[in-house]
């Protein structure tokens, strides 16, 4: 195995083309895939399923969300019966909520364990791109997620080696695998910059059936403009961040930083330099690069930035691809099961910020579902962040489809995140810092919040609750009316 691999390829192995290998795959097949934030999934032996008229009915399990290929292609052509644990095409969407493909949202940071140990699927092919491959050795593409776990755990390795990411992004890998338990140890880890792994992946020789050449861009990722009520979701955060820095000692010397991906999430990083940090040092650490993380990079704002995944858009794809020697001194990506760690969220005391379809007055929030039923993508690594974070921040609008739908309500219709794992809530309209509040307090200052047009209804709903007592008043005789009417 290579320090750093020089060519695509080498060593004799079993190169073949897609459409050959697509025939070998069972019609009933559980394939795990590489790929994370549509960056890093395979393309050619997807399509050619696609293409290829049989009648299927496969598992498909990735880590993040995967590309057309797979959630568009495959889904139209009826050959997806599973997909486990997000994903974020209208096809996808249309067939998981018709009920024609079953879908089972999981926590990223255990996804790789619950594949490696039979508790979610038994893996039958893993199908993985990767830019080099040799004789018992891969190099990831633009992600990496669970992938160490699932070439371990599958039966059967395709491996789809594309020759569009540069051999150099092997520079910004650091792949380090743990121990089984009951014999896991702590990961060392002492800081987000550290590096502990390898640049590539090591898999049974034996278990390699196919290498398939690709030479395809992922997904184009793109960031609408942000709105106004972006920017002053942004400020608030800014002003909330300011004074959390004079009263928090956990950050007296450092601050580490998670964002949700996303347009949102991606403005709030842009507001990030109006913030006088001081002396302190800032990182961030969580499941994806974005444009915005480049961006403060680029100004010296950031030290380093660790994750799984680089889901930039096509602009700041080339300026990474043409200094790939300067970026990699500070981006490293990392297996899901280390960009996601429990242990890691709380020993770097990570502030986490993610956003979410709506939040009730009392804390709880749904990032998934709307009308409590459709889902629109999954919960991703939102839950890991604010389960462990020493603070959890929810940013979202108070309202949407131009202030028709309120997004502050009675009671959310799904739940993702309890009211225990959030600390503070930000909407334009104002910070909700919800620590060491009873219930009802959280009320009221969840109705501070509120857009102006609803927070009448939300009071009047809260004194009537409360003719029924209880810790968490709720008249559930007309809780969901806000559904109804919206």
């Amino acid at each position: 195995m290579p320090d750093r691999a020089t060519q695509r390829v080498t060593g004799e192995l079993p190169v073949r083309e897609a459409s050959a290998v697509a025939v070998d795959i069972p019609a009933d097949a559980t394939l795990v895939v590489s790929g994370f934030g549509s960056v890093g999934y395979p393309k050619a032996v997807p399509r050619a399923l696609a293409e290829s008229d049989r009648d299927l009915g496969v598992t498909v399990v990735s880590g993040g969300s995967g590309g057309d290929e797979l959630d568009t292609e495959m889904m139209a052509a009826g050959q997806v019966a599973r997909r486990y644990p997000y994903q974020v095409t209208d096809e996808a969407r249309e067939r998981i909520n018709g009920g024609e493909v079953a879908f089972h949202d999981r926590h990223i940071s255990r996804l790789g364990d619950e594949v490696a140990f039979g508790g979610l699927v038994d893996a039958d092919i893993v199908v993985v791109e990767a830019v080099a491959a040799g004789e018992g050795w891969l190099i990831p593409a633009m992600s990496i997620g669970p992938t160490p776990d699932y070439i371990a755990a599958a039966d059967r390795l395709i491996i789809e080696v594309n020759d569009h990411p540069p051999l150099a992004v092997q520079q910004l890998h650091d792949i380090y695998s743990r121990a089984q338990p009951p014999n896991r140890g702590p990961i060392p880890l002492e800081t987000p910059a550290d590096r502990i792994g390898d640049q590539f992946i090591r898999f049974d020789p034996s278990k390699l059936e196919a290498v398939v050449h690709t030479d395809q861009p992922d997904v184009a990722y793109s960031f609408r403009e942000p709105t106004d009520s972006d920017q002053e979701i942004a400020a608030n955060l800014a002003t909330f961040l300011t004074e959390e820095l004079e009263r928090n000692p956990t950050l007296a010397d450092r601050v580490t930083l998670q964002f949700g991906v996303g347009s949102l999430g991606n403005a709030l990083m842009g507001e990030l330099a109006s913030i006088d940090f001081g002396n302190r040092e800032v990182t961030y650490y969580g499941e994806l690069i974005q444009d915005g993380l480049i961006d403060m990079l680029d100004a010296g704002e950031l030290t380093a930035a660790s994750s799984t995944a680089l889901a930039v858009t096509p602009e700041y794809q080339q300026q990474l691809y043409d200094d790939i020697e300067r970026y990699a001194e500070q981006i490293i990506l990392r297996p899901g099961y280390i960009s996601n760690d429990p242990d890691m969220i709380d020993r770097f005391g990570i502030i986490a910020v993610n956003a979410a379809l709506e939040v009730d007055i009392y804390g709880n929030v749904n990032s998934t579902h709307i009308d409590g039923s459709h889902v629109i993508s999954g919960i991703g690594g939102s839950g890991d962040f604010n389960r462990h974070s020493p603070l959890a921040i929810t940013a979202l609008g108070s309202t949407a489809r131009g202030g028709d739908i309120p997004r502050i309500l009675p009671m959310v219709p799904h739940v993702d995140h309890t009211e225990h794992d959030v600390d503070v809530i930000i909407t334009e309209q104002g910070v909700a810092d919800l620590r060491g509040l009873s219930p009802r307090e959280h009320a009221q200052e969840m109705i501070g919040i509120a857009h102006p047009s609803y927070r009448a209804d939300l009071q009047a709903y809260c004194e009537r609750a409360k003719q029924y007592g209880g810790n968490v008043p709720h008249d559930l005789n007309t809780v969901f009316d806000w559904q109804e009417r919206s």
